[in-house]
């Protein structure tokens, strides 16, 4: 095959590092862009904090297109225009013009994969903050404080240790005492050479009278009758309950309340109190020492009806408000070649695009969170069973933008409503057929089937067969095994889990 030579002339789409820029701010969640801020803050001299208290661009409560229009054209006045009026820099490279909106709408799903704003430099010190912070205690460390309150020899002090180790952060214990025995013999064989499982048994039942009550049990049954013998001897049904929990543990479960009857020989009245005084217990003691790391969502978008319409605004919480240094901004009209002016006018023009990336982050979510607050406001009016089905696509379409920056918009960012708050891929669901020819949301009929399981007779607790018959009623047709899909989904039991005594 002869080689050649051609020339060929073609276009092609460029993301310039700008665009770049604005997209991956338009994907970050409130905390990450916070934290991209005040790296900016850090980085840039001609960025700073506005101590005014104007709204964020696009937070007003006009909520219309053109008002969105007008927000943008003021905020590029006071941060573009004001510098081009004061300074004439010339024809020189740093001043290039930035248009007047930056288009962050693209149909590549991958042109940038951060999800997480960039790591802060090291410092030159050791020192972190919250390393100040205290810790929280931990399961473990309430154990091993009683321990140190308790009287024992060094080698039950042992055999306690490697107890409390094995404990799970749910409160039981994962070790038998055969296994802890053999575990002891191999590695001190002088010190646990003769021992008995007897002996690893009493010092387990010393740990297992620690606080919190049922820590260090091997199985739900005896976590239930340790805290049942922690409780007042003249406790009502104590007795009974002691009884239920170590042998018939199983037909409770199964709710087989016609053997569990005849078993225990009571009336069914008397073993409404057994079962009353037994889910006083807490099943995982463990969860009642353990910390749980708190998570705070910090929302995007507000919603407020206001005159009987419903109003979208920007969190002005959300983030901090920038703006030109105007100390600093005002040394270029020196206009030399120096390399302090060179510097500043860099991060001048840096600044001005990180201030126009803000500004069409907040105008396209204000756009999709108004649109969708348009189309869900059924919703905000009567809450989840009159939720509209709603796809990324119809959102897109309405707005005049591709589906992947839908997606990058509703992504980690939070609305507050009146009926709380939502992560915006909430109002998003699948479609389903009624018998109307029309169409219902997935969450609606999640919030029938949880209406429908919480007013049915807990004697006779609905099928998913028969809760699919109600719906086809309503005009829903749903399939039994979408219905036992979507129940499993909101963690909901089975019928034959669900009966329970009159």
């Amino acid at each position: 095959m002869k080689q050649s030579l051609q020339l060929k002339i073609g276009q092609q789409l460029t993301m310039t590092p700008q665009l770049q820029q604005a997209i991956r701010l338009l994907q970050l969640s409130t905390l990450d862009l916070q934290q991209e801020i005040q790296q900016a803050l850090e980085s840039n001299p001609l960025l700073e904090v506005s101590e005014e208290d104007n709204d964020l661009p696009g937070s007003d409560d006009g909520n219309t297109e053109n008002d969105n229009n007008e927000r943008a054209e003021a905020k590029e006045s006071t941060t573009d225009n004001e510098r081009e009026e004061n300074y004439e820099p010339g024809e020189e490279s740093w001043n290039e013009d930035i248009p007047n909106e930056l288009t962050t709408d693209s149909s590549w799903d991958d042109t940038f994969q951060a999800s997480t704003a960039p790591t802060a430099p090291a410092r030159d010190d050791d020192w972190e903050p919250g390393d100040n912070d205290t810790r929280d205690e931990t399961l473990q460390d309430h154990l091993i404080w009683q321990l140190n309150l308790t009287p024992m020899s060094d080698a039950d002090r042992l055999v306690a240790e490697a107890i409390i180790d094995g404990i799970e952060p749910d409160g039981y214990l994962t070790l038998s005492a055969e296994e802890l025995l053999e575990q002891f013999q191999q590695q001190q064989p002088d010190s646990f050479g003769e021992s008995e499982v007897d002996e690893i048994e009493a010092v387990l039942h010393r740990v297992q009278q620690f606080d919190p009550p049922g820590v260090a049990a091997r199985d739900l049954s005896e976590c239930l009758s340790i805290q049942l013998h922690q409780l007042e001897p003249d406790t009502p049904w104590r007795a009974e309950a002691i009884r239920l929990v170590e042998e018939h543990l199983q037909l409770l479960g199964n709710h087989d309340y016609k053997t569990l009857l005849r078993r225990m020989r009571v009336k069914e009245e008397s073993l409404q109190e057994i079962i009353r005084l037994i889910q006083t217990l807490n099943p995982k003691p463990g969860a009642m020492i353990n910390p749980s790391q708190s998570e705070y969502v910090i929302p995007d978008v507000v919603v407020t009806k206001v005159k009987g319409q419903w109003m979208v605004n920007l969190n002005p919480e959300a983030a901090p408000k920038l703006r030109i240094n105007t100390q600093y901004a005002d040394l270029i009209r020196r206009a030399d070649n120096s390399s302090d002016n060179s510097f500043l006018k860099n991060h001048l023009q840096e600044a001005r695009w990180f201030l126009k990336s803000l500004l069409s982050r907040n105008d396209t979510l204000l756009k999709v969170a108004t649109e969708i607050v348009a189309r869900q406001s059924d919703f905000l009016e009567h809450g989840e069973e009159a939720m509209k089905p709603m796809v990324l696509h119809d959102i897109a379409e309405a707005v005049s933008m591709h589906e992947s920056t839908i997606s990058r918009v509703t992504t980690q960012k939070y609305m507050h409503t009146p009926r709380g708050i939502f992560e915006l891929k909430y109002f998003f669901s699948s479609h389903v057929s009624t018998s109307d020819g029309g169409a219902a949301s997935s969450t609606a009929i999640r919030a029938l089937i949880k209406k429908l399981v919480a007013a049915e007779n807990p004697a006779k607790p609905l099928s998913d067969n028969k809760i699919a018959q109600l719906l086809d009623e309503q005009g829903i047709n749903v399939a039994r095994r979408t219905i036992a899909k979507y129940r499993e989904a909101m963690a909901i039991p089975p019928s034959n889990e669900r009966k329970r005594l009159v």
